[in-house]
């Protein structure tokens, strides 16, 4: 698999064909489009709102449109949203606000703010759990503990 994944790039977009629910009350979905089929992925704009409104202001500007997953990791993640296909990186807008100490968790199936080390750091790149990851959770406010704030499943 992870030749595979050398070889032909896990190539992605989003749309937003669920704008409507967003407008109705209900949270926010976008369908992310990628060449080994699709995936629809619901926002918690309640708990996670600041990782939200910085995600779907990406989608919007389609911003995520050919980019890849360029960091697959069985039994772990896969993280994408910085890069194009020829591994070029993506400029992005300023880093945003924490929130993993939101309730959500980093579960099998869920999509979480990837960043570097410093806990505000995140942008435009997202991963998706691939199991359930419970030592990215937040344990506190020290630098340790910040965790990475899980916005959608």
């Amino acid at each position: 698999m992870k030749n595979l994944i050398r070889q032909l790039p896990l190539l992605f977009s989003f749309t937003l064909p669920f704008a409507a629910q967003a407008e109705s009350g209900q949270q926010p979905q976008v369908k992310l489009e990628t060449n080994y089929g699709d995936i629809i992925i619901q926002l918690d704009q309640d708990k996670a709102p600041i990782s939200v409104n910085n995600f779907l202001s990406y989608v919007e500007e389609g911003f995520y449109n050919g980019t890849i997953f360029h960091r697959v990791i069985k039994n772990f993640m896969v993280q994408g949203g910085g890069f194009t296909q020829d591994f070029d990186q993506k400029g992005t807008h300023k880093p945003i606000e924490n929130e993993a100490d939101n309730g959500l968790n980093n579960k099998r199936g869920t999509v979480a703010m990837a960043r570097t080390n410093d806990p505000h750091s995140a942008t435009s790149q997202f991963f998706i759990n691939t199991v359930d990851n419970d030592f990215l959770d937040f344990r506190g406010k020290a630098p340790s503990g910040w965790g990475y704030a899980v916005f959608g499943e």
